[in-house]
């Protein structure tokens, strides 16, 4: 992980190469068929560049600043991980779902970054359980 940290401003202030990053797309999904490859080429054009980089931007990463103030968000949490997303995966969102008092993690089969587009109705189902 800590190598990856340092790299992260970049990768967020759209430096990334963008030829790897257009390799690495399907990745985050938990298919890569036609109707998947047009949705994404239309996402990737509502990108903004400053938007990306004021995540990566100075102070922006305070992890134990953070960790206390979820500690005490005081509500159910639901953190949803598809199954198969590289950027996000379940394991590393176990932990963040560990971070809050009441925090749940689901995750969704064979579902990538965007789980409502991968399996809506999975999608749907989980958080409809998780608000009853």
């Amino acid at each position: 992980m800590a190598g990856r940290i340092p790299a992260m401003p970049t990768f967020l202030a759209g430096e990334f190469a963008a030829g790897r990053r257009r390799a690495l797309a399907p990745f985050s999904h938990g298919r890569w068929d036609a109707a998947t490859r047009i949705r994404h080429a239309a996402e990737e054009e509502l990108v903004d560049g400053a938007v990306l980089a004021a995540f990566g931007a100075e102070g922006a990463f305070e992890p134990e600043a953070t960790r206390a103030e979820l500690a005490r968000f005081p509500r159910p949490v639901l953190v949803l991980a598809g199954e198969v997303d590289p950027g996000a995966p379940p394991r590393v969102l176990a932990e963040f779902a560990g971070l809050f008092p009441a925090g749940e993690l689901v995750v969704q089969p064979r579902a990538g970054h965007t789980p409502w587009h991968d399996d809506a109705d999975g999608f749907v189902a989980a958080t409809a359980r998780f608000l009853t």
